[in-house]
């Protein structure tokens, strides 16, 4: 368990962080950037859920993803290294079955799309829309990162179902899509 008496330690503040394994980087080191979206993306849904209080089919899907985002935090800010002292947390397949599973039951009362959908809607769908765009710049990150280092193919590969997710899922609450913004090209030309 983690026990924090001091926020503040001013080991950081040469520009340095600390990975899970110990090791100091530079704090725009591609792992803390891509982390560090995982942790942003968590900060918005944090706002999603003020939106979603009282209703059980927002709320409990997020509160899992925000709690399953920490784990995603967690596995990026540990290198892989062979035979680490402690095993680290993970990505596992079953928390990426959990968003397929989530995402088919939303879309099966969601009619097919006409036409891309602009960010908005409700309250709450706004707030997704924004949380999907920023879990797919982490992505960016993500596999910008898996190209010099190694990184847990199932933690891209939430990040990637996350994101389609929070997209259906901000349909879902635009009144199963009754409610999209629709996109109309070159309305405005």
């Amino acid at each position: 368990m983690v026990k924090l008496d001091k926020i503040y330690t001013r080991g950081g503040d040469k520009g340095l962080t600390s990975l899970g394994n110990g090791a100091r980087v530079p704090k725009h080191d591609g792992r803390v950037a891509a982390y560090g979206s995982v942790d942003e993306c968590n900060s918005v849904l944090g706002l999603a859920r003020r939106h979603a209080a009282g209703d059980e089919t927002a709320d409990a899907p997020l509160a899992r993803i925000q709690n399953d985002l920490f784990d995603l935090g967690a596995d990026l800010c540990t290198p892989h290294e062979e035979n680490p002292k402690w095993p680290p947390l993970r990505m596992s397949q079953a928390q990426v079955d959990r968003l397929e599973a989530e995402i088919d039951a939303m879309n099966a009362n969601i009619p097919p799309l006409k036409s891309f959908i602009l960010p908005g809607g409700s309250a709450l769908s706004s707030w997704l829309h924004l949380a999907r765009t920023v879990a797919r710049r982490a992505e960016r990150e993500m596999t910008a990162l898996a190209e010099d280092e190694t990184v847990n193919p199932l933690a891209i590969a939430y990040i990637n179902r996350l994101s389609d997710h929070l997209f259906v899922m901000a349909r879902a609450h635009n009144d199963d899509g009754a409610d999209d913004v629709l996109w109309t090209p070159g309305e405005n030309r």
